[in-house]
């Protein structure tokens, strides 16, 4: 009878052992159900086109529903924050751009920590900006435009999607470095700056090319430069800031995948395998293109935490210097 107890013990033993040492199912096998992508502004912006278009790539391949859910407003605060404070298991990841920094650090108590709450995924694009007006206004250079508001201060203003958006520290770099004084407002999303650009009661702004490209092309506005070093083969007319006699003004943007604190390093790295995998594809590369931005397939989840953490000082360096504030 002891014998046959002690056997049984061990069987239970052996069996308990070999459970602790199997992964969790959740874990086992990534994904198991749909993945959701948070992006902190409105559908149509760069790093909502560039979600959708991973999205896409991701869902065909792991066969699991890939979700772009939008929670624009404040500036990025609000979807900024929700991917902050995020089940951290590989289910909610955020397709982020330096709003996510700005947003911080033009706040005095921001509701998260733009780095600390995060980890890298994967750097996805390179994204040009651009100089664009409403066809109202009688300028067809940046120099002209330049001329033209320098002689009418704060007759002019400037839209941005939001206070402490990318785009509001984007119009303010411009306004302070060409030396003029114009009225910043801030829209919600981007469809109303469009109709407001179309009527002209908006004047100028400083917007990732792929946001307004489709508007561009279309002729409700024009722009007058990019504000990269080279001109971008999306708008191969249209020259660099610095061939308009402006290099001062140069200002360029990124997007990216994150994925919150904590979560487990061996999905960060199957994601960001993944995602590369796509971004390497001719398709999605010449998509990226054709809507101003490249793709960055290089690097890794480190590599890109580290340049997230590069642009932080970059950036508190250009609002500090520049005295740009909340308004």
């Amino acid at each position: 009878m002891l014998r046959l107890l002690i056997s049984i013990a061990s069987a239970l033993l052996v069996a308990a052992t070999s459970r602790a040492a199997e992964p969790e199912p959740s874990l086992a096998v990534y994904p198991v159900k749909p993945i959701r992508i948070i992006v902190a502004s409105s559908p149509g912006t760069a790093s909502d086109i560039f979600a959708r278009s991973l999205g896409e790539e991701l869902s065909a391949f792991y066969k699991q529903r890939v979700v772009i859910d939008n929670r624009a407003g404040a500036g990025g605060l609000i979807g900024n924050n929700m991917v902050s404070k995020a089940n951290a298991d590989g289910y909610t990841l955020g397709m982020v751009d330096v709003t996510r920094i700005i947003t911080e650090l033009m706040r005095d108590r921001a509701p998260y920590s733009a780095l600390a709450d995060i980890v890298g995924v994967t750097h996805v694009a390179s994204i040009t900006n651009v100089l664009a007006v409403t066809n109202a206004l009688p300028v067809r250079t940046a120099p002209e435009f330049v001329t033209h508001a320098r002689g009418r201060p704060g007759e002019l203003n400037y839209a941005s999607l939001g206070i402490g958006s990318a785009s509001h520290l984007a119009g303010e770099v411009f306004t302070q470095a060409v030396g003029i004084a114009a009225v910043h407002v801030p829209f919600r999303n981007l469809y109303d700056f469009v109709v407001e650009m179309g009527l002209g009661r908006v004047h100028y702004g400083v917007f990732t090319l792929p946001s307004v490209l489709p508007p561009l092309r279309e002729g409700r506005m024009r722009a007058l430069a990019v504000m990269t070093p080279q001109r971008s083969p999306a708008l191969p007319n249209v020259p660099a800031i610095a061939e308009a006699g402006l290099p001062e003004a140069q200002f360029d943007s990124w997007s990216g995948i994150v994925a919150p604190k904590g979560t487990p390093r061996r999905i960060v790295e199957q994601l960001h395998g993944d995602i590369v995998r796509g971004l390497r594809t001719a398709a999605l590369r010449e998509q990226f293109v054709r809507q101003g931005a490249e793709s960055t397939p290089e690097g890794t989840p480190d590599g890109f935490t580290r340049m997230m953490q590069g642009e932080y000082l970059r950036f508190r360096a250009l609002i500090r210097e520049g005295g740009i504030k909340p308004e």
